[in-house]
């Protein structure tokens, strides 16, 4: 092939499927509410103004940054600046400098804010709560960093932000950064009552946690508080003399079944109820569960993955059971935000300027959740790699006629109507926006 290479200078975008993004956020009036927080202002009248640059640090986000050097992508692209209306567009140091203003007050009134015009905004309630956590590696010198509990790379420096995320609705609820030698339950009551207050006006029906969240502590204040709970048990020896000494199991499928029963740790001043799975390994390789190392020399337990879990509700056995698996999709949320939000490589030096930037990602993640069920309206709910994938990687450019402006979309004939029927469903969508 006798193939030369040439330029033009039309202002071309590889995302033009962006719009409509643009779309539902005014139509929700992100920027007003935005404009009404206490962002920092510039300093100067010919700085940005700092709703543009949250915004636009999200639309980096929605494009494929993942650290703030990546948001020079977006920088260069002048038809996402006309499509937002804005004079120019901001570097990555701009961004940083911009969030190096926030201390761990203004992050409170900000997010607060935010977060309770969200979900104010969002009909749901009888909310289900899954409390995580999460260690991001650090490789310089950030505060907050420190060695703690890092499985991936002992011995490095991490943070250990907790989060909260509302299952039933695949949004984020609350995100704190925590050092990286915090308990994984550090500051896990106050937490959860600045997560109460970010969703007010709303009933918790449960709350579901990992290991990392059992301890007598942890069930006391949730049992003060009226809050039903679900939390995985962490296998210490009286827990396994317990699973040994169980005869009674009911079979749920082929190689699993479950039990009950009471335990009463030797440090609790009451007893709670424990509902315990094993499954059967020949019969199910891919089992997850502990094994009972307690009695490892006897070949039947070896056989078998054990879980369980601690709970104040009285629903069956198997109920719970299911209830609780549910949760994993938590863990599912962590891998997507570290892979297409930048939740390991948005930092910074300042322990509360890495918190406000990756709180701005949580957001952006909640917003893009909103589209892919309020616009997009597909059961498969699609990660936001395959949703740039098929509605945002859209050849565009933009023309005048008269005083209108028209974007230009490059799609291929079957692919048109698909993009006008989401156009036709930005332009439908309503606020506040109720689940079905």
């Amino acid at each position: 092939m006798n193939l030369k290479i040439e330029f033009t200078d039309k202002e071309i975008t590889p995302w033009g499927g962006i719009v409509l993004l643009k779309r539902m956020l005014d139509k929700i009036g992100f920027e007003k509410i935005l404009s009404d927080t206490d962002i920092p202002k510039p300093g100067s009248n010919s700085g940005y103004s700092p709703t543009q640059l949250v915004i636009s640090f999200m639309v980096s986000i929605w494009c494929g940054a993942n650290r703030f050097l990546h948001t020079e992508v977006t920088r260069q692209d002048e038809v996402i600046r006309n499509i937002f209306g804005w004079k120019k567009m901001a570097g990555h140091f701009t961004f940083e400098r911009f969030f190096a203003k926030f201390s761990k007050a203004r992050n409170q009134r900000v997010f607060t804010e935010i977060y309770q015009w969200f979900f104010n905004q969002l009909k749901f309630d009888n909310y289900t709560l899954d409390v995580d956590s999460s260690v991001l590696t650090r490789y310089g010198f950030q505060q907050g960093a420190a060695k703690g509990y890092n499985p991936s790379k002992p011995g490095r420096k991490s943070h250990h932000p907790i989060i909260a995320f509302i299952g039933s609705v695949r949004m984020i609820a609350n995100c704190w950064l925590r050092p990286g030698n915090a308990h994984t339950a550090s500051n896990l009551f106050a937490f959860l009552q600045d997560t109460f207050e970010k969703l007010k006006g709303k009933t918790i029906g449960l709350l579901r946690a990992d290991s990392g969240f059992y301890s007598n502590e942890v069930f006391n204040w949730l049992e003060k508080s009226s809050i039903n709970y679900i939390i995985a048990a962490k296998m210490y020896a009286p827990i396994q003399r317990l699973i040994a000494s169980h005869k009674v199991w009911l079979k749920l499928g082929e190689g699993i079944e479950i039990a009950e029963s009471m335990y009463k740790s030797p440090l609790w001043e009451k007893s709670r109820r424990i509902i315990i799975t094993r499954q059967y390994v020949p019969e199910r390789p891919n089992a997850t569960g502990k094994l009972l190392r307690l009695f490892k020399e006897e070949g039947w337990y070896m056989q078998f993955r054990y879980s369980c879990v601690i709970t104040n509700l009285n629903l069956p056995a198997e109920q719970i059971w299911n209830l609780y698996k549910q949760r994993a999709d938590a863990e599912n949320r962590i891998k997507e935000l570290k892979y297409d939000f930048g939740f390991d490589s948005f930092n910074m030096n300042d322990f509360y300027a890495t918190e406000a930037s990756l709180n701005f990602a949580m957001i952006a993640y909640n917003l893009m959740s909103l589209f892919r069920q309020a616009v997009i309206q597909q059961d498969v709910q699609n990660t936001l790699s395959t949703l740039r994938f098929k509605f945002m990687a859209i050849g565009a450019y933009m023309i005048k006629e008269g005083n209108q402006t028209i974007l230009k979309l490059s799609l291929a004939m079957k692919r048109r109507e698909c993009f006008k029927g989401l156009w036709t469903q930005s332009n439908n969508f309503s606020w506040p926006f109720a689940y079905t």
